[in-house]
């Protein structure tokens, strides 16, 4: 695609206010694919301009009309698959197959699912003697990672517009042309103007903005915990609501009775997924004293496929960054039995699929979130010591349980302290809540619950 030169702002695209640029490279060879302006404070106040000014006329628009107008979205999105899977895999270095599967095919099917509920959901009930409406809460400002560049802004941009919010979205900088390919397929589905604005720029200045602007109702945030904390921080000294989605240490829990082979193979293959850059992934994998070390020959032997079938982590930094935890893990104690921090490649920000065996729970590789092709493998004594490590870390996102059964599987993951939990090797479910517990967030995305999050209640007595 061919970048844009200005922001999308009250249904049209404007020069931006300053001349700073953001060159966006290809982290595969570390080569420029496109520009975009470095938006300012003054391009988020126009764009919260736009919205405030849109919001009244999109919040009495019909539901179902709302929903006519994502579904149109949908459609431009389908169009564009190919662009779309063209263009992530361009800035963010994912393989082209896993790019037209995962990256331009789940938005498809989550924007299609609040097509739906925009039209299905009940915006009101009767409790007693009163009426309860469910109102849309006015302007959101969106800030997104740049790990899953187009579903994550699917995901809180969708269901914004379906209660009848109006929506600025600022991009990561890794990934902001996917974003303007979103603009056009909204401008092009018929979105009235205002009603979604796009402002590219830095997290510290126009994120920053976004986040502490007067005029914003409400502030949707995927990004790590540090981050997630300043924001909220910044909403509440403003008495702003807030929804984070933040970091992950995701247990995967392979309980005696389990298949081995099976649990492992899914586990890595989770793993080395998007070149481990999800804040849900498993990336710790808990297996029982008499079965370990069968889990990590074949652990060690499933990632050493992934070599050459994984894409690069985004830029510079998170190479550094996750070829420093390899290092740290080995300082620590840990034992490679895959992988290893030294760079694979000459060329792009590529790191080896990675599997530590002998890591402890206290372990820095264990308790923090690396963001990378890494999985480290811990032993556990009994159900009670797994779960005990399971609920180790401050972070509650995301996890998996694998039994001989799923009731056996159902009684552990109950007592994981996790929003979501895959059972025996679950697959994705769209309209399910996805969200976490302690400071892996606030709030939920994803169907009915993820649609709650942009309405307030107004309740009338009879």
């Amino acid at each position: 695609m061919k970048a844009h030169d200005g922001m999308y702002i009250g249904g049209a695209w404007r020069p931006a206010v300053g001349t700073d640029t953001i060159t966006v490279l290809n982290p595969a060879d570390e080569q420029p694919v496109g520009q975009v302006p470095a938006g300012t404070a003054q391009d988020i106040d126009a764009a919260v301009r736009a919205a405030r000014e849109a919001f009244p006329a999109w919040a009495a628009t019909p539901p179902a009309e709302r929903g006519a107008l994502i579904g149109a979205l949908r459609d431009q999105l389908v169009a564009r698959k190919d662009e779309i899977a063209e263009t992530v895999t361009a800035e963010l270095g994912s393989p082209l197959p896993f790019s037209e599967m995962v990256h331009a095919g789940v938005p498809i099917l989550v924007s299609g699912s609040y097509a739906e509920l925009a039209a299905t959901y009940s915006f009101e009930e009767k409790i007693g003697n009163s009426t309860v409406y469910m109102e849309p809460v006015g302007v959101v400002g969106a800030i997104t990672p740049w790990n899953y560049p187009l579903h994550q802004i699917v995901n809180k941009v969708a269901p914004a517009l379906a209660a009848g919010c109006t929506v600025v979205l600022k991009p990561a900088e890794d990934t902001p042309l996917t974003a303007q390919l979103f603009a056009e397929a909204a401008h092009d589905a018929g979105i009235p103007a205002g009603v979604f604005n796009l402002v590219t720029g830095l997290g510290p200045v126009a994120g920053q903005a976004l986040a502490e602007h007067e005029g914003v109702d409400l502030v949707s945030f995927t990004g790590s915990t540090a981050v997630g904390k300043q924001i909220g921080a910044t909403a509440g000294a403003a008495v702003k609501r807030v929804a984070l989605e933040l970091g992950g240490k995701s247990a995967n829990v392979i309980l005696p009775s389990a298949d081995l082979t099976k649990a492992v193979k899914a586990g890595v293959a989770n793993v080395m997924s998007n070149s481990g850059q999800t804040c849900s992934a498993w990336t710790r994998m808990l297996v029982d004293s008499a079965r370990y070390d069968e889990a990590v020959s074949l652990a060690a032997e499933a990632a050493a496929k992934y070599g050459s079938r994984i894409g690069p982590v985004v830029n510079a930094k998170q190479q550094a960054r996750v070829r420093g935890y390899i290092d740290k893990g080995v300082e620590e104690g840990a034992r490679v039995v895959a992988g290893g921090s030294e760079a694979p490649r000459e060329q792009g920000y590529f790191v080896q699929p990675t599997v530590f065996a002998d890591v402890t729970p206290e372990m820095t590789i264990a308790q923090e979130e690396i963001f990378g092709p890494v999985v480290s493998i811990i032993r556990y004594e009994d159900e009670d010591d797994a779960l005990r490590i399971a609920n180790g870390t401050v972070y509650g996102l995301a996890g998996a349980v694998w039994a001989a059964d799923d009731a056996e599987a159902i009684a552990f993951a109950r007592r994981m302290d996790t929003g979501q939990v895959d059972i025996n090797g679950g697959s994705f479910n769209p309209l399910a809540p996805f969200g976490g517990y302690k400071q892996s967030g606030v709030g939920r995305e994803l169907g009915p619950h993820g649609l709650a999050e942009y309405l307030q209640t107004k309740s009338l007595q009879f």
